[in-house]
């Protein structure tokens, strides 16, 4: 392993290894990812419920999530290293006349940038989702090219497709500093005590984010939030190819796990983390099931799944995903620390976003001009300094309100 690279990537999660292999598209040469544990997607990607959705209420998000939907399908159609990506399609079900309002709109989104989307009715839903009571769903959205996959299966892919061209990568290899010259980023050092010289650093860190903003005297509000999911005991009717669904009015989002039921939502009073109270070199401390919270999510269910809400659970899964106080992603080169890069603060778009991140992050490295919403993922928007309770209580309401009307 050479003792120097021109781009140093650190975090081997989806969106480090996601903005790699962009960036090894796109041109760039000479690139080494870091990971501090033993293998990649090791802490917060692998917690991921793996939906994949495109449908948004904003033009740029939407393009966004189709850019990695693409991705996604190639990988699967010509990698020999595949993201088990399945595109079952998405039901999305409004239970209120304010959502169907809502998926009005987001249906002109989606005519605008270019992605089919239709309105269901209640049998054909059933006919996608036997077993399941649509009549409580007062308007349904069909995305027939969204779906899921496995995020360790999407990181593996992504290094596989990187290393053909050219990327390496490096485990168990923490980072501990970045050496500064004349205020611009020469060199990262690990834990080891190795220096690797190179000319940019980018922050794909996840939650030690804020961390490695810090090694370069930056604050930057990437807040841990607290989120779960579980998954029951097996049926005898579901599919690995029915369509995920959300139900936005109930906060709540379910698939097929084999033929289990994957079902997860947004609580609504969160938890986070201050990531001051924890070290560069820390493990995120573990979270206890909470099932009050996962108990109420089933009952949100129950107008759709009825008795499929009493089957047994059989695993819950538990994370940390990073939140802004804005909602945005932190994305692009710091105007203070010249070669210093993020592409943090993922606001649960981490696995499913990645693609589209490394593309921004593509975007505002190598355009002169960059969209003016690239230009607002910048780091310089926190430059001020900001108040970090406010910044806390702020992050935790983008996951509270992540299904509102608007978000």
């Amino acid at each position: 392993m050479s003792t120097s690279a021109q781009i140093v990537i650190i975090g081997g999660g989806a969106v480090g290894t996601g903005v790699a292999l962009q960036l090894a598209e796109a041109g760039f040469k000479d690139i080494l990812l870091l990971e501090r544990e033993s293998s990649l997607c090791a802490v917060t990607s692998p917690q991921a419920a793996g939906l994949v959705g495109q449908v948004r209420s904003s033009l740029e998000r939407t393009k966004l999530a189709m850019w990695s939907v693409a991705t996604f399908a190639r990988l699967e159609r010509e990698s020999e290293m595949k993201p088990s990506w399945r595109q079952t399609g998405s039901l999305r079900l409004a239970q209120t006349e304010a959502r169907v309002a809502e998926f009005r709109h987001m249906m002109a989104v989606a005519k605008e940038a270019g992605l089919e989307v239709e309105l269901l009715d209640a049998p054909a839903a059933a006919k996608l989702w036997p077993h399941l009571d649509f009549a409580a769903a007062k308007a349904i959205l069909f995305c027939p090219t969204d779906g899921y996959l496995q995020p360790a299966d999407l990181v593996a892919s992504y290094q596989h497709e990187a290393r053909k061209l050219g990327v390496r990568f490096k485990t168990s290899a923490g980072v501990s500093g970045i050496r500064l010259e004349n205020g611009r980023v020469a060199g990262v050092v690990t834990q080891e005590g190795e220096e690797i010289a190179c000319a940019m650093a980018i922050n794909a860190a996840g939650a030690h984010g804020y961390h490695v903003g810090r090694l370069v005297g930056l604050d930057l509000p990437v807040i841990p939030v607290r989120h779960h999911y579980m998954i029951t005991t097996s049926t005898d009717w579901i599919r690995p190819d029915m369509p995920v669904l959300r139900m936005p009015d109930g906060t709540l989002y379910a698939r097929a796990d084999v033929n289990a039921l994957l079902i997860g939502g947004w609580e609504p009073e969160a938890m986070s983390l201050d990531p001051r109270s924890y070290g560069l070199g820390d493990r995120l401390p573990a979270i206890a099931e909470d099932w009050p919270v996962l108990a109420n999510f089933m009952e949100e269910f129950r107008p759709f799944g009825g008795p499929l809400c009493d089957q047994p659970i059989r695993h819950v899964f538990t994370g940390w995903p990073t939140f802004t106080p804005d909602g945005r992603f932190i994305i692009g080169e710091s105007k203070q620390v010249p070669g210093f890069v993020c592409a943090a603060g993922c606001n649960a778009h981490g696995v499913s976003g990645s693609a589209g991140i490394g593309r921004h992050v593509v975007e505002a490295l190598t355009e002169k001009d960059p969209s003016p919403y690239v230009k607002s993922l910048s780091p310089e928007r926190f430059a001020g300094g900001f108040d970090w309770d406010e910044a806390r209580r702020r992050a935790q309401h983008i996951l509270e309100t992540y299904y509102h009307i608007g978000h």
